[in-house]
């Protein structure tokens, strides 16, 4: 075959390779979307990657303090103890309630924590008010002491979590 002829035929060659990749591409990208799609319409999402972040934003947006109140109202802790636990303070929480805001990730992060503490304390001790008294008496455990001010932060509700753990598996230390 002479060159140029060898010349045009890998041309036309490469030509006819580069539309069908393009092509391939688009379906690919094509078939990426609606799957996307597809997976967010169960949710009711459009147009996210179902990141952290828009899970984060979503939880912020509906956690108000009606839901808040609804955690509250099971466990019988005064507007200053929250407010200690929570970080923030008695103010604030008062201007959440009248305003019925919703609150900040941390915090809603921090209340369904002490919400899991308390379903777990309850779980053991058979009601809220035994596991008030026992958490209020600053019992001693293989960790240290633990109090009511251990719910103030992550490591002091796991090590009430565990501790409630070794209660179950008749652990009492």
């Amino acid at each position: 075959m002479p060159p140029k002829l060898l010349e045009k035929n890998i041309t036309t060659k490469y030509k006819i390779l580069k539309d069908k990749w393009r092509i391939l591409a688009r379906q690919m990208a094509d078939m990426k979307r609606k799957d996307n799609v597809s997976k967010h319409s169960k949710t009711g999402k459009t147009g996210t990657n179902g990141s952290a972040a828009s899970k984060q934003s979503r939880i912020t947006k509906d956690f108000t303090f009606s839901e808040f109140k609804k955690i509250a109202d099971k466990m019988d802790l005064t507007q200053k103890e929250w407010s200690d636990v929570l970080h923030i303070s008695e103010r604030t929480l008062q201007r959440y309630s009248k305003d019925n805001s919703a609150f900040n990730f941390p915090v809603i992060d921090r209340i369904l924590l002490i919400e899991k503490v308390f379903k777990k304390g309850i779980d053991v001790f058979g009601n809220a008010n035994d596991f008030l008294a026992w958490l209020k008496a600053g019992p001693v455990s293989i960790e240290g002491k633990l109090g009511f001010s251990s719910l103030a932060s992550f490591d002091g509700t796991v090590k009430i979590l565990n501790q409630l753990g070794r209660f179950e598996h008749g652990i009492l230390a």
